[in-house]
C-alpha cells in the first residue's frame, strides 16, 4: 500500500507521516528531503525558490518511487507539497487499487484562530531553518487553492477547521 499525504505548508504532512510510520511502521519518503538532496549534491540546477519547476521534477522520480514499491508488494508513505493535483495521471489501474492519497487542508477561520499555533508547531518534526515567508495570508492563500484543486479534481481531503485532530486508519491488506 502507498499513502500519499499531500498539502499546503504547515499544515502536518511530516507529523501524519511520522505517526503512520509508528503505528503502522511503513516506511515513508519526504519528498522535501529528495529535493534538498538533489540541490545539495547538484543534480539540478534548481532552487528552493523554483517550487513551480521542482513539482514537475520531483514527481517524476517519485511516480517511479511509488511503482517500484508497489511491484515489490511493499508499503510506503510519500509526504510533500509537491504531489500534483492530477498525480492520478501518473498511473494505470492496477497501481491506483493500491494508492491511497490525503490532502490536509486548513480552514482560513482556523488559520486565523490557530496561526501563532501553527507557526510554534512548524518544527515538531523537523527543524524549518527559515519559515519567515510563511505568513497568515500564506497559509490561507495556499490551503483555499489546495481546496479548490481538491474539488476540482475530485481528491479526498482532510479539512482542519475548528480543531486540528488528523487520524487516518489505514485499509488492512
Amino acid at each position: 500500500m502507498i499513502v500519499l499525504i499531500a498539502g499546503a505548508s504547515h499544515t502536518g504532512k511530516t507529523n501524519l507521516a511520522q505517526k503512520l510510520l509508528e503505528t503502522y511502521h511503513y516506511p515513508y519518503l519526504s519528498m522535501d528531503h529528495l529535493k534538498m538532496g538533489l540541490i545539495r549534491s547538484h543534480e539540478t540546477n534548481l532552487t528552493v525558490e523554483n517550487d513551480e519547476l521542482l513539482t514537475p521534477y520531483l514527481w517524476n522520480i517519485t511516480k517511479e518511487i511509488i511503482k517500484t514499491a508497489i511491484e515489490n508488494d511493499q508499503h510506503l508513505i510519500v509526504e510533500g507539497c509537491y504531489i500534483p493535483f492530477d498525480w492520478k495521471k501518473s498511473f494505470s489501474s492496477e497501481y491506483l487499487d493500491k494508492i491511497h492519497y490525503y490532502c490536509l487542508i486548513m480552514t482560513e477561520d482556523y488559520i486565523n484562530t490557530h496561526f501563532s499555533i501553527i507557526k510554534e508547531t512548524a518544527n515538531i518534526i523537523e527543524d524549518r531553518l527559515d519559515d519567515s515567508y510563511f505568513t497568515r495570508e500564506v497559509a490561507i492563500k495556499e490551503n483555499q487553492n489546495n481546496l479548490e484543486q481538491c474539488q476540482k479534481e475530485n481528491l479526498p481531503y482532510l479539512l482542519i477547521d475548528e480543531r486540528y485532530e488528523i487520524e487516518i486508519e489505514l485499509p488492512q491488506e
